[in-house]
């Protein structure tokens, strides 16, 4: 992962560039030593920083300059130019920050800067005494890190009914199962890390009651935790098929890291596997099995995949794709049984498996939120400042269902991005902020050998307008309803990617 974006490239900055050579606005990709730095310049201030996205290596000098920072134009991560600090997910760790001297007309770079931790505020360092998040995936992660990084000194506990500590889910489905990525690529931190920030990573811990009245948090085994702010990240259930023999040991979803290394078993003695569900799990899933030499079958209800989401022209062209690659499909149709040896289906057609993988759908888990009395309709109803309501909860993630600016409507997102960033600004507020979560909501699909990102959010459209050629891997989609631009999907279009997110954040760049 971003091999190409960290090799040495371009002038010494060390040994200076004519200030000429980096106009107004401008981003320049150098290196001191075998470091690779970018340079910006922003009206009369130069800054310079590390040149590789420290998530997943995206080369931040392809991105988009925005005031004083930099988003990176691979999954929309965004760094301070000025400290290096993350400022928005899914990167986790800031980037170097380099000295600048500026004389006789050149700009030089010397040694790395030591950036001083931001200090506490008054909110942080006495708003709370005992922070309870319950979860373990990327909102549990990022609320927990925030807290700290914001001056946080209080206890903090983390129940998470995982047994591995917070890890990258996209990557499940995509290089870890394809065998691309190696295991050790997934935790998004190290255990030392939650010691180190006094972050008590309570794992296999399920908490099965909340007394939001007496503020108390209830766990399996009985203990009882009690918080004076408490996080709701409980993320998404998988959807369970209910036909005969969906309970067979060969029959597998793909939702946790457990759940994935039973995958990455069978699939290495797997001759033929059937995927349940033609969405972008399922089709991610189709994808890695694929790379793996496993011959698959894809079944799905709709009669173009992913049509509801991406529009019949990119569900086309996905299918196609696909079936390049020796997928086969049935679409038009579900499962209604499951043996040893086949999967029967609603047409009649049966079809030889010794793997089945099913992928139909995931479901908000507020069962702990609604037997505490919480507001629950279709997700963990929250407002602009994700506090539910009852005093002192707030939620974050995929039970999460929010007012969105842009929309006017209240939505609910299973993205991880969504998750990370609303993980971070629930700990704001848990420390007193008030920060309205007003992030456009941003995800990526991988499928062999293409990316499709997608920024906004549009559950319907009634037109979708076409920039550029799919068939050519160059374009962007808009997906409109009575007039008004609600998401933008791209392929190999990263900047217009960045461009559309930050039209919908009504604010304005330039590169």
């Amino acid at each position: 992962m971003g091999e190409e974006a960290g090799k040495q490239s371009g002038p010494d900055l060390g040994l200076g560039i004519p200030e000429a050579d980096l106009a107004e606005g401008g981003l320049l990709v150098g290196h001191v030593g075998d470091e690779p730095v970018l340079l910006a310049r922003r009206g009369a201030e130069v800054f310079a920083i590390g040149a590789v996205c420290s998530h997943y290596g995206g080369p931040l000098g392809e991105g988009l300059l925005v005031d004083e920072t930099i988003r990176c134009p691979w999954h929309h991560a965004c760094f301070s130019l000025r400290t290096g600090e993350v400022l928005r997910a899914p990167a986790l760790n800031p980037v170097a920050c380099w000295r600048i001297d500026r004389r006789d007309g050149a700009i030089y770079v010397s040694d790395k800067l030591e950036i001083a931790p931001r200090p506490a505020t008054p909110a942080a360092a006495g708003a709370r005494r005992a922070v309870v998040i319950v979860g373990g995936g990327a909102a549990a992660d990022a609320a927990a890190d925030a807290l700290r990084r914001e001056g946080y000194s209080g206890a903090l506990t983390m129940f998470s009914a995982d047994d591995s500590a917070p890890y990258d889910r996209p990557n499940l489905s995509k290089g870890f199962l394809a065998g691309s990525a190696p295991e050790d690529w997934l935790p998004l931190r190290s255990r030392r890390h939650y010691e180190k920030r006094g972050i008590d990573l309570r794992l296999g811990a399920r908490v099965v009651a909340i007394d939001a009245k007496a503020q108390i948090a209830r766990l399996a085994d009985g203990a009882q935790h009690s918080y004076d702010g408490l996080l709701l990240a409980t993320g998404a259930e998988p959807v369970r098929l209910t036909i005969p023999g969906a309970d067979l040991p060969h029959v597998r979803m793909l939702r946790s890291l457990a759940d994935c290394r039973e995958l990455v078993a069978r699939a290495q003695s797997a001759r033929r596997a059937v995927v349940i569900g033609a969405s972008f799990i399922g089709l991610e899933a189709a994808a890695a099995l694929r790379a793996r030499k496993v011959e698959v079958e894809v079944v799905g209800p709709d009669a173009i995949p992913m049509e509801r989401i991406l529009g019949p022209e990119v569900g086309r062209f996905i299918r196609k794709l696909h079936e390049e690659e020796g997928v086969v499909f049935h679409l038009g149709t579900t499962a209604t049984a499951i043996d040893g040896r086949f999967v029967e289906l609603k047409n009649g057609e049966k079809l030889e498996a010794d793997l089945v993988l099913v992928g139909v759908g995931v479901r908000p888990a507020v069962g702990l939120a609604e037997a505490a009395g919480l507001a629950v309709d279709r997700g963990v109803l929250v407002d602009e400042y994700l506090a539910t309501s009852a005093p002192n909860i707030f939620a974050a993630g995929d039970i999460a269902r929010w007012p969105d600016a842009f929309t006017g409507e209240r939505i609910r997102i299973e993205h991880f991005i969504v998750a990370e960033r609303q993980g971070r600004t629930a700990a704001r507020n848990i420390l007193g902020h008030r920060e309205r979560f007003d992030a456009v909501p941003f995800f990526w699909t991988e499928q062999y050998d293409l990316t499709i990102s997608y920024v906004g959010h549009a559950e319907g459209w009634d037109n979708v307008e076409i920039d550029g050629s799919i068939e050519a891997r160059d374009c962007a989609l808009s997906y409109r309803r009575a007039g008004k631009t609600l998401a933008v999907a791209t392929i190999n279009r990263d900047i217009e990617s960045l461009r559309a997110e930050l039209e919908f954040e009504g604010a304005k760049a330039s590169r």
